[in-house]
């Protein structure tokens, strides 16, 4: 279909939809549907063609293998959880710390064991964090700082063994596939991680803010988990405990937070009681707390989570070399003809599988893993679904003609220079509003890499400015998922933290900024 003003309607209406209520997958659903009857205005055609488009984008092999992943990565997490191993790691890293900067230089380090996933990281060291803050006179803000710095913004750039690496692979795929540009998805992903500035520059901040930084207790905040902890005390007589095998308390309100699958139902800043101890309690008391955040009756075993994620980060390093050294010459042009995608699944499967007899060797029941594996991966169902409707979305604005308009009317309007910058600015103005970053990603990379490409841009460095925008609001908005499990485990506000985190998501923004301009200027 030749492009007209019409294939933007589907973008047009995600974007605020999302915006408004807060569900990028709302907005995409939108967009699907008026896309699909712009193309077949008939009573049930286009309700008929949204599914076709649903259906057809899932059963492509490189998009079923991305479901796959998500699914059993996040399902390995959870009979890790089940079998002591994040409990045991937390028990390991607790009894190292002995000073202020000791804890902080604990929370940057536990990267290297916690950097899967974001909330994956959060739940793991928040509790423990908070159980030392106590003994160490250590402000929650400035602990949560040294989490989330490292949390969104360091997995970004990871380009093996997270949960992001195949979802950051499969829209850039989808989106060279739609400009019809023949490239490695995945070569160009690694190749676009130095541009991710964002990321880089917010790490910088990070390190100053936690390490070098005099900082001020913020009084407001400080008041906050005062009041939190008083009322946790009034609110302990009209607390209940869930199952025992849980070992988490939730106040009989409204708010509460589920560490086992990470829901939140109050993202106001309401305080849930979690974690809270009495004034007067002893701090083996405040660990013991934090161990039962994970699972109440599980041994501390860390070798139950370090023995799958060691062996799933070797398994990827080997197989992806194994996969690339027939189709290139030297160690390292191995790793680049690789199909990583399909290697890291491999990884995943084999790890799953290993970890699995691991367990039932140390006699948890197979019933028993087979329920926290499905309970792990029905977590990201959403994200599936999500990435669903993103696909159908792209093939339904593809069809619409929306290449060919970008080429003859958006390319004309915005200088070359501009393009990545622009890029950045929008990106990270939705990505506040909506609070995802991989929402903010699968919507602005087909825009951003069409862009590129028909603009003659840097292609890596409108990817990287489109990574780094969703970055950005996942570290700085209210509503990201990452702000509101951190406040919820530490006990702080949620709105007067993520405003606090502004300046430093600013500065690291302008710089962002200045940097993606001047690399536009002289690439």
């Amino acid at each position: 279909m030749e492009g007209t003003w019409a294939c933007l309607i589907p973008f047009i209406l995600v974007i605020p939809i999302s915006i408004i209520t807060k569900q990028v997958q709302s907005g995409l659903f939108v967009g699907l549907l008026v896309g699909s009857y712009l193309l077949h205005p008939s009573l049930l055609g286009g309700i008929e063609h949204m599914v076709q488009y649903v259906i057809s984008n899932i059963v492509v092999t490189n998009n079923i293998r991305i479901i796959v992943f998500l699914y059993s990565f996040a399902g390995l997490v959870g009979i890790i959880k089940l079998t002591g191993g994040i409990k045991g790691f937390v028990h390991l890293i607790s009894k190292k710390v002995k000073t202020k900067k000791g804890a902080m230089l604990l929370a940057w380090l536990s990267t290297f064991g916690t950097f899967s996933e974001p909330d994956f990281r959060i739940v793991t060291i928040a509790p423990i964090m908070k159980a030392l803050s106590k003994r160490l006179d250590l402000s929650k803000q400035k602990i949560a700082y040294a989490i989330e710095f490292t949390a969104n913004p360091v997995i970004a750039l990871i380009p093996i063994a997270t949960a992001f690496v195949g979802y950051m692979v499969s829209i850039i795929g989808q989106a060279l596939k739609t400009s019809g540009i023949d490239q490695p998805a995945y070569t160009v992903y690694v190749k676009s991680i130095p541009f991710n500035f964002f990321s880089i520059v917010i790490i910088v901040v990070g390190i100053y803010y936690c390490f070098f930084k005099k900082q001020k207790a913020d009084e407001s905040l400080e008041k906050t988990e005062k009041s939190g902890q008083t009322s946790a005390r009034k609110h302990r007589k009209n607390t209940e405990p869930i199952p025992r095998n849980s070992g988490v308390l939730l106040s009989k309100g409204s708010g509460s937070f589920n560490m086992e699958t990470g829901t939140i139902s109050d993202i106001h800043g309401e305080h849930t009681g979690m974690f809270e101890s009495d004034e007067h309690a002893d701090q083996q008391e405040e660990l013991d707390s934090a161990h039962r955040a994970y699972i109440k009756e599980t041994p501390i075993r860390p070798w139950n989570l370090i023995i799958p994620i060691g062996l799933f980060l070797l398994l990827t390093l080997f197989l992806s070399w194994w996969d690339g050294h027939s189709k290139a010459q030297g160690f390292l042009n191995a790793f680049i003809k690789s199909d990583m995608l399909g290697v890291m699944l491999t990884a995943l499967l084999g790890a799953v599988i290993a970890a699995f007899a691991l367990f039932m060797f140390q006699r948890f029941h197979a019933g028993e893993l087979v329920t926290h594996f499905i309970k792990g991966g029905n977590e990201l169902v959403n994200v599936i679904i999500m990435l669903s409707l993103i696909w159908a979305v792209t093939a339904v604005s593809e069809d619409l003609g929306f290449s060919e308009y970008v080429t003859s009317h958006l390319t004309s309007w915005i200088p070359q220079m501009f393009i990545a910058p622009s890029l950045f600015i929008l990106g990270a103005v939705i990505s506040y509003f909506i609070g995802s970053s991989w929402g903010t990603w699968g919507l602005l990379m087909p825009l951003g890499v069409t862009l590129a490409v028909q603009s003659h841009t840097s292609l890596l460095l409108a990817i990287g400015a489109v990574f780094a925008s969703g970055t950005f609001g996942a570290f700085a908005s209210p509503l990201s998922d990452n702000t509101v499990t951190t406040c919820t485990v530490l006990g702080i506000d949620v709105v007067k933290y993520a405003r606090s985190k502004l300046v430093p998501a600013l500065i690291a923004a302008g710089i962002s900024v200045l940097l993606y301009g001047a690399f536009s200027f002289f690439r």
